[in-house]
């Protein structure tokens, strides 16, 4: 294999050594199939992405991204992350927006002075609802834990979701998923990730505190998702969950894993459907070389 640089950036990060670990590799046309999840594999973090040109492609960069498991069409914090590495190492900070091409389509990303990065996520779909008899024994919490003034449903960005919502923060915590009905589940609906939420939160100034599990892809615990948020944005708007058809909060993440991460959603209500933005930080942490 040639020797290609990648870099590792903390993303929805205030600092480093926080929010959700990312592995981005350049000049990666060359890699098979295979050879992307093999690295993703080996590097292990909940996402890897490849981008494969330096040139830009109808107004964008082919991306693509993989879980230890398998390749995804999209998922956010890999987005924003990897926009921020084409920004600093491909455009050298030339730039106050990055058009990511993905198998989703193209997501773009806008760049703010205060250093956050913001990308605007595809129109949610709103799938099939399911029931808390369902999923207390799935996540080993009882049926008074779980905010029945809400539906859990299935919602999508471009990755299908279970948004599930949760009286306290102490019902959050003490969520465990049951693997065996987990995956006796996702065999038969779209959705393969959880994200669960509660109006209770660790640090004061945030709004929802959240948990995501994706044991499908192979990732236990997600320190910080910004696809499942993306859908918990839609959700929040169709579900009018602050009584309202905006949303604009800070949602904390991560916390349970020692990932602190903290992920802005921004969703509004339009004549051709909601809009989604997601914000946060991407850190720097190290770069290299990858091959013999």
């Amino acid at each position: 294999m040639t020797r290609i640089p990648y870099y590792i950036v903390d993303v929805f990060a205030e600092s480093k050594y926080a929010g959700n670990q990312l592995a981005v590799f350049r000049h990666a046309a060359g890699l098979s199939d295979l050879e992307m999840q093999q690295i993703a594999r080996e590097v292990n973090f909940s996402e890897t992405t490849f981008i494969l040109s330096d040139e830009m492609h109808n107004g964008g960069f082919d991306v693509r991204i993989f879980t230890p498991g398998e390749e995804v069409p999209f998922a956010g914090h890999p987005t924003l992350g990897t926009a921020a590495v084409i920004r600093s190492e491909i455009l050298k900070g030339a730039a106050d927006k990055v058009i990511l091409n993905l198998k989703v389509g193209q997501i773009p990303v806008s760049f703010s002075p205060d250093g956050y990065s913001w990308m605007r996520q595809v129109q949610p779909v709103f799938g099939p609802q399911h029931t808390v008899e369902t999923f207390a024994p799935l996540l080993g919490l009882e049926p008074e834990d779980f905010d029945e003034r809400f539906p859990i449903q299935e919602v999508s960005t471009g990755l299908p979701f279970f948004i599930v919502p949760l009286k306290t923060i102490a019902a959050l915590k003490a969520a465990r998923v049951n693997r065996e009905l987990y995956f006796d589940l996702v065999s038969r609906t779209e959705a393969k990730g959880i994200l669960i939420f509660s109006p209770e939160t660790h640090e004061h100034g945030n709004d929802l505190s959240v948990r995501v599990f994706v044991d499908y892809f192979s990732v236990p615990e997600d320190p910080a998702t910004g696809s499942g948020n993306g859908c918990l944005a839609g959700y929040l708007v169709e579900q009018r969950y602050f009584d309202r058809d905006t949303v604009d909060v800070r949602v904390e993440q991560g916390y349970e894993i020692g990932r602190p991460s903290l992920l802005l959603l921004k969703a509004q209500a339009e004549d051709s459907g909601i809009a989604i933005d997601v914000g946060g930080k991407s850190v720097s942490v190290a770069r290299g070389e990858w091959g013999d």
